[in-house]
């Protein structure tokens, strides 16, 4: 059969397409076992250690491993991350020693630190506080109630009196005595509660509300009871400071307020850049610390380096005496409530340094001894998070094994609760069941063969 001329040249044209299909599918399953044997290689290169860690293959291109300079870097921004604020806090310090006049008067800390950090702080506060969550407060009254009672009664008085002791012992100086008593009337921590407590399992709900409320009253409550605590030694006029609280972090906290209401472009933006402003508002707190420091280095304090290192040592003994006392008065007063006995450990003890920082600074502006009021509060704060992240975990093992038993109880109580109601129901006598049954009862049966 003879073939066209057009016939032809379709038949070639088919011909060239399937090698060239075959051509580009032999490649593509070339470079599929190039990129499979080349993954491979890798995985036995990095195959993971018993450290957890992965190996590097001796036989390696030193040109493929991290040089020694990144792999530090790279440590150190895993350590910066997680511990920023106190490296900053620590820094501040340092830099405040080495030549005090640069943020005791050159830097205006007058206005700088005590005016435009402190509204900046506490505007950001109050578009954070959600006052929203202060309907559910009738919700578990009687544990709200308990949480900041403690938090600001019973925390603020033991370390008062253990502090009076101490000064009367002549083992601490009356400023740092004094600074314990102040970092003990402070409110609640925002994030971290919430974080601790989630970790471990806890009512989170309970945590917001707390939080927001603690903070909200603390702008009020917390000078009250410094001014209960150390009167004309702590050198606070009551109807200034709160002249001052009413201007610097009242008033703030409302317009934070508003904006969050009845601002959503401001409330959006805020969210969007919410990193942002969380960073700066960490270098605010240490800006603030930095001029305080710098303040008491200038015109000096009344406590040695070993009065300072005893008295962080009695800073964890009293968290870990008051998280105790916490503990088992929750495990008393709320027995079957795991949830609220998690969350209530964090928040019955945890201090705010976002808060307590420029409230001290609103309080004693003018005290040369303010870096001193502070310090036990800089040494409370990394302290409750690093106690905070050991308990967690078994925190939260014996909320899961708690709610676990009271469900087996429940059930228990349950089964034992229709048991006890079948056995006080009246059972009907056999004459009864017969009769129901259209069968004649046995006495009439008796009777019957009987005649």
């Amino acid at each position: 059969m003879t073939m066209s001329p057009e016939d032809k040249v379709n038949r070639r044209d088919k011909n060239r397409a399937s090698t060239v299909g075959l051509s580009v599918h032999n490649v593509a399953s070339l470079e599929k076992i190039i990129i499979k044997d080349g993954d491979d290689e890798a995985a036995k290169d990095q195959r993971p250690t018993a450290d957890g860690d992965c190996a590097v293959d001796e036989n390696a291109d030193p040109a493929t491993v991290d040089p020694l300079h990144k792999r530090i870097r790279s440590k150190w921004s895993q350590i910066y991350s997680r511990h920023s604020f106190l490296i900053l806090v620590i820094c501040a310090i340092l830099i405040a020693f080495a030549y005090p006049p640069l943020g005791a008067t050159y830097l205006a800390p007058q206005i700088t630190a005590t005016w435009i950090a402190v509204v900046f702080i506490f505007i950001l506060a109050g578009m954070g506080i959600k006052t929203e969550e202060f309907a559910k407060a009738f919700q578990r009254l009687r544990f709200n109630a308990f949480l900041q009672l403690f938090n600001f009664g019973a925390v603020s008085g033991i370390v008062f009196g253990f502090s009076r002791l101490m000064v009367l012992a002549g083992a601490l100086p009356q400023s740092l005595a004094d600074g314990m008593t102040i970092c003990a009337s402070l409110p609640i921590t925002v994030n971290m509660v919430l974080v601790l407590t989630a970790s471990a399992g806890g009512e989170e709900s309970a945590a917001v509300f707390n939080a927001a409320f603690g903070n909200l009253v603390g702008v009020f409550l917390s000078p009250m009871l410094i001014h209960m605590y150390l009167g004309v030694r702590g050198q606070v006029d009551l109807g200034s400071v709160f002249f001052k609280l009413g201007l610097r972090v009242i008033l703030p906290i409302a317009i934070g307020q508003f904006l969050q209401k009845f601002v959503p472009p401001a409330k959006e933006f805020v969210k969007n850049y919410k990193k942002y402003f969380k960073n700066a508002q960490q270098y605010c707190l240490v800006f603030i610390v930095y001029t305080v420091f710098c303040k008491t280095f200038l015109k000096g304090g009344d406590a040695s380096v070993g009065e300072i290192f005893l008295m962080i040592a009695l800073q964890f003994v009293m968290m870990v005496l008051v998280m105790a006392l916490a503990w088992i008065s929750l495990r008393i007063l709320f027995h079957n409530e795991p949830k609220l006995q998690a969350m209530g450990l964090f928040g019955c003890t945890q201090k705010t340094v976002a808060m307590g920082v420029p409230l001290i600074t609103a309080i004693y502006e003018d005290n040369p001894l303010v870096g001193l009021y502070t310090l036990p509060l800089l040494i409370w704060h990394p302290m409750q998070l690093v106690i905070g992240t050991a308990v967690a975990p078994r925190v939260a093992a014996y909320v899961k094994r708690r709610e676990l038993e009271l469900t087996q109880q429940q059930e228990t109580d349950e089964e034992e609760i229709i048991a006890e109601k079948d056995s006080k129901e009246p059972r009907p006598d056999e004459n009864t069941q017969l009769m129901e049954l259209g069968v004649a009862p046995k006495n009439e049966i008796s009777s019957n063969d009987g005649s």
